[in-house]
């Protein structure tokens, strides 16, 4: 039992105790309802570790801010919601081409603009896809309750480390309110990547160079004897500006293989009784415990339902949606949303089987209930 820690915990404490033991150590960000609880404890148990939190003066300065502790070497992160979102889409931009890896968390609540403060939703599966400018990629992970938002807060940190690029973990108001008892680790006992250091000498590195059959630069880190340049323009493997259209591409090509060329290692998916099943639920964060419930009652009724609840919600987990289109006779999406995810369910699966929708925007969850009603009814 030395090594097992067993608290009951709340979902956005869980997200801090799995952020520091993957090692961040510089949080900065501005408290949002329903994000608020990240902060407080990051200002609480940052500085037991030896780290720094800041409270910054908006949204915009909060990503800012952790982006420069980043490329100053630090593991990172910031949390907000909605609306605070959409202002850290200029930064989650610049992280992106400065291939700055750092962990960017939305906690969900009701939209547009302020919206429903304190209630759930998942208006924003499409943002976290689209919501910065310009052609990229990106890592979203969607954990479904406290245990998992503890390990993929964890995996958040080891995709951006590993990959160099920021990586938006979303929650939603339910699952980062609610308590459950969870294990947490032996710190000697999560598995930790850190970024890959420069091995040439000061005067031969160049921050964006890659090696042979390698996608993703070493990454030196301000104050370790390496000058560099760092610039939201494209750039050369210097690091200084270009506006030569070959290294626009080759710089923006790469950005963009070095995910979706390790979609095997960055994709995951967890499918509940989806061997045998004629009809396929698709559901993630706090719909899929409601969804989860619905297909244990639905295989008692005698209707074969299986969940498939994809962890990574970017890059899309195509292959596997494929597979489970091929062998059910219907997919039904579930979100609290009017069907953003639907959208590419349907555009990989409804060529093979029929693909529908169940959401809504109201601030209340989908209930188990109404999944079965709408199953039956179909």
């Amino acid at each position: 039992m030395a090594d097992k820690i067993i608290k009951l915990m709340q979902g956005n404490e869980a997200c801090v105790e799995g952020a520091i033991a993957a090692g961040m150590r510089f949080y900065a960000g501005y408290p949002i309802t329903p994000s608020t609880e990240i902060a407080e404890l990051s200002a609480e148990k940052l500085p037991q570790v030896g780290g720094r939190f800041i409270q910054m003066e908006d949204e915009i300065a909060g990503i800012s801010a952790t982006i420069g502790a980043a490329i100053a070497g630090e593991k990172a992160m910031t949390a907000t919601s909605g609306p605070g979102f959409s202002l850290k889409q200029e930064g989650l931009g610049y992280a992106v081409i400065t291939e700055t890896p750092c962990v960017i968390v939305n906690v969900q609540r009701g939209g547009p603009s302020t919206g429903l403060p304190t209630a759930p939703a998942q208006g924003e599966i499409m943002q976290a896809r689209w919501g910065t400018h310009g052609d990229h990629s990106i890592i979203v992970l969607y954990p479904w309750s406290v245990k998992e938002i503890y390990n993929t807060t964890i995996r958040a940190f080891n995709l951006a480390e590993k990959y160099r690029t920021p990586v938006i973990l979303l929650m939603d108001e339910v699952i980062a309110h609610m308590r459950e008892k969870i294990e947490l680790s032996n710190d000697n006992k999560v598995e930790i990547y850190n970024r890959k250091k420069p091995t040439c000498s000061p005067e031969n590195y160049k921050p964006y160079e890659v090696k042979e059959g390698d996608l993703v630069p070493e990454m030196a880190g301000f104050g370790e004897g390496y000058r560099f340049h760092v610039t939201g323009l494209v750039h050369s493997e210097s690091g200084f500006p270009s506006g030569n259209e070959k290294v626009a591409e080759t710089l923006i090509n790469r950005l963009i293989d070095k995910i979706e060329d390790n979609k095997d290692d960055i994709v995951e998916v967890n499918e509940y009784l989806t061997d045998d099943a004629d009809i396929a639920i698709v559901a993630f964060g706090a719909t899929s415990r409601s969804a989860k419930s619905a297909v244990d009652t639905l295989r008692e009724s005698g209707i074969k339902a299986g969940l498939f609840r994809p962890i990574t919600i970017w890059p899309l987990a195509e292959k596997e949606l494929l597979e489970l289109a091929k062998k059910v006779k219907r997919i039904v999406v579930v979100e609290m949303n009017m069907g953003q995810y639907f959208l590419e369910v349907d555009r990989i699966a409804g060529k093979f089987t029929k693909v529908e929708k169940y959401g809504r925007l109201n601030g209340e969850l989908i209930t188990p209930e109404e999944i079965i009603s709408f199953v039956k009814e179909g």
